[in-house]
């Protein structure tokens, strides 16, 4: 799996602030609308379900939010740049500015975790995360992060 599989360019976006988790989770599922089109509402719904299982804020700034999605039929992503950060709860309670949204079938066993586990591995190295943070133009953040593995990968 790669990450361009699941994060389409369409997907990517840069806002200046959100002021709280709910609104954030407005914001991606809104995006996930425009991109996948999973009805905002559900997407919502399921992303705020999932948080109150525990804190989706990994540390260093990050957040994978993640949500199983009814009829959906693959593995999907969002991704979202905030200029100013979030207090998310995350595990070294820093400000998360960073969010990788996952959305997956609700039967996506183990490509839900293959997901997961792609974008946690992106996301923990800290050279792309800078790039990520020294651009907000939505066309070269989703080229830094599908450039990122799959370079790797070849």
């Amino acid at each position: 799996m790669q990450i361009s599989e699941i994060l389409t360019p369409s997907a990517v976006k840069t806002v200046s602030a959100v002021t709280s988790k709910k609104r954030l989770f407005q914001e991606v599922s809104e995006i996930a609308y425009a991109a996948h089109g999973i009805p905002a509402d559900i997407s919502l719904a399921a992303l705020l379900e999932r948080e109150s299982l525990g804190p989706t804020g990994v540390g260093h700034g990050v957040a994978l939010p993640h949500a199983r999605i009814k009829d959906l039929d693959r593995v999907v992503a969002v991704f979202l740049r905030v200029e100013r950060p979030l207090d998310f709860d995350s595990a070294d309670r820093h400000p998360v500015d960073l969010f990788f949204a996952l959305f997956a079938p609700e039967s996506a066993g183990v490509d839900h975790l293959k997901a997961l586990a792609l974008v946690s591995r992106t996301m923990r190295n800290s050279d792309v995360c800078t790039k990520l943070r020294s651009n907000t133009n939505p066309t070269s953040l989703h080229a830094i992060l599908t450039e990122a593995v799959e370079s790797k990968a070849a």
